[in-house]
């Protein structure tokens, strides 16, 4: 029996030409290098611009849309941090600053950076560069692994950030801290920057301080405590019950009873872990928990967090940051280890000249450190001055520029037993003190304050007045 075949197709019967170039991405004139060359750069381009639609178009439709998803899913993420970030800012700072949601970014950007390669190389699969036009061969190949290396790169590199972001985090905040609500409006934190070669308990800081944040504006007061200090009253607590008539008499086991020497006296003369037991698992020690209690109780205020500056590690994160700009109004020297008897300084290894000065991290460190040609209350002033520039220079774009010399910085700066759950709260707070005025207040004769013999009811006055200031009357009209 004989078969017979279905009859070919005469050239009238063919489908129209119009129909076989309606996809041209797919099913391309091979042997056109002119066509073959317009759809490589197609296809490259394409790649780049929406990832998984050059395999839609012309390879494998489930990994392009794979790639699809993964791109939309992308987009939406961003378009919706965008919108967070302007709308909820204070929830947007929450989820960027927990280990969790960052564990989850770094990952995803991991997973899309991967994703970004495999596409990228099905997609030179699909150019069929043997059938390019020989010069444009090099161009497309060269733009395809240019664009998979800036793309691939920028979402690694994205991702080496939030991994350092989550690496100094855990290094400088505690994990299960207690989270407090504001007292009186403010949230009061010790601020204080110590040598710590002499370790973090028998160390005396060198500067000794108050931050204290308005809750709802972000305003910042910083008040400023002179080390010396004599006859400091402690909060309730087991200082006070050792010292119920302040930090002095025959209980006293320092030198000069001064505010700063209560590290030591806490630290190494008395049993430290006894006093105050649960401090190392609040991520603080006996000798900074006494410290507290001593400045509550010369304000009059409630402190719940602590901040200890690493002063040789401060220098390393000024440095991190570009330097710090300060205006200078006396010569100051550097270097500078002692005075003789007939006033000559021992050790200078230069001067600081007074004027605008872009200072690096060892000279910012001497021009708060150094005290033989001035008084203890100038250095008091300049310590301040440098805390506020400090301040008004950690800018969101500054930090981003240097994001990674910063958290290394950091990690080796500060220590504080504020928990991981408060800093995206503490970072809106930051933000907002940006448009704020920074309030002083230095604890010295200039301010009617006299170290030696303080007036402790009038120093809590002082600082009830600054952070609470009283409303104006208004003056009756008629």
């Amino acid at each position: 029996m004989t078969v017979l075949s279905p009859p070919r197709p005469s050239a009238t019967q063919r489908p129209p030409a119009s129909l076989l170039e309606s996809r041209p991405l797919r099913n391309p004139d091979a042997s056109s290098p002119a066509v073959m060359t317009r759809r490589a750069w197609w296809l490259v381009v394409l790649n780049v611009l929406v990832p998984g639609s050059a395999q839609v178009l012309a390879g494998n439709r489930r990994l392009g849309r794979f790639g699809l998803a993964a791109t939309l899913t992308l987009w939406v993420l961003v378009v919706l941090g965008v919108v967070a970030a302007v709308l909820w800012r204070p929830f947007v700072l929450t989820l960027a600053t927990n280990w969790f949601v960052l564990v989850v970014a770094q990952a995803l950007l991991i997973a899309y950076a991967a994703l970004w390669i495999v596409l990228t190389l099905d997609t030179l699969r699909l150019v069929r560069l043997v059938k390019v036009r020989p010069l444009a061969r090099i161009g497309v190949a060269l733009l395809a692994v240019v664009l998979m290396v800036l793309t691939t790169g920028g979402a690694l590199y994205a991702a080496q950030l939030v991994n350092v972001t989550r690496d100094t985090l855990g290094a400088i905040f505690g994990q299960s801290g207690p989270s407090v609500p504001p007292t009186d409006g403010y949230y009061n934190i010790l601020l204080l920057g110590a040598d710590p070669d002499k370790g973090r308990d028998s160390m005396r800081p060198d500067s000794i301080s108050v931050v204290s944040v308005n809750a709802e504006t972000g305003a910042v007061t910083i008040t400023g405590l002179p080390r010396d200090t004599q006859g400091v009253p402690f909060a309730e607590g087991p200082m006070q019950e050792l010292f119920p008539d302040g930090y002095g008499g025959r209980s006293c086991q320092t030198a000069h009873c001064a505010l700063n020497e209560i590290f030591t006296e806490v630290g190494v003369l008395r049993d430290g872990a006894a006093l105050y037991p649960d401090a190392k698992a609040n991520g603080s020690t006996p000798g900074i928990e006494a410290t507290k209690d001593a400045a509550e109780g010369y304000l009059g205020i409630t402190i719940p967090y602590y901040v200890l500056i690493d002063m040789h590690g401060f220098a390393a994160l000024i440095d991190a940051l570009g330097g710090v700009e300060i205006t200078v109004t006396e010569r100051l020297p550097i270097g500078a280890l002692s005075k003789g008897s007939d006033g000559e300084l021992k050790g200078v290894k230069g001067w600081i000249e007074p004027g605008e000065q872009l200072m690096d991290g060892d000279t910012a460190q001497w021009y708060a450190r150094s005290r033989y040609t001035t008084s203890d209350w100038d250095r008091m002033k300049r310590q301040r001055q440098l805390q506020e520039a400090i301040l008004r220079q950690f800018t969101p774009a500054n930090v981003l520029t240097r994001f990674q010399e910063v958290a290394a910085a950091g990690t080796h700066v500060v220590q504080t037993d504020i928990p991981q759950s408060m800093i995206g709260y503490f970072a809106e707070l930051a933000l907002k003190s940006k448009e704020e005025p920074i309030t002083t207040i230095e604890l010295t004769p200039e301010d009617g304050v006299d170290p030696a013999d303080p007036d402790f009811a009038y120093v809590r006055e002082l600082v009830h007045t600054a952070l609470h200031p009283p409303t104006p009357t208004p003056t009756p009209t008629g």
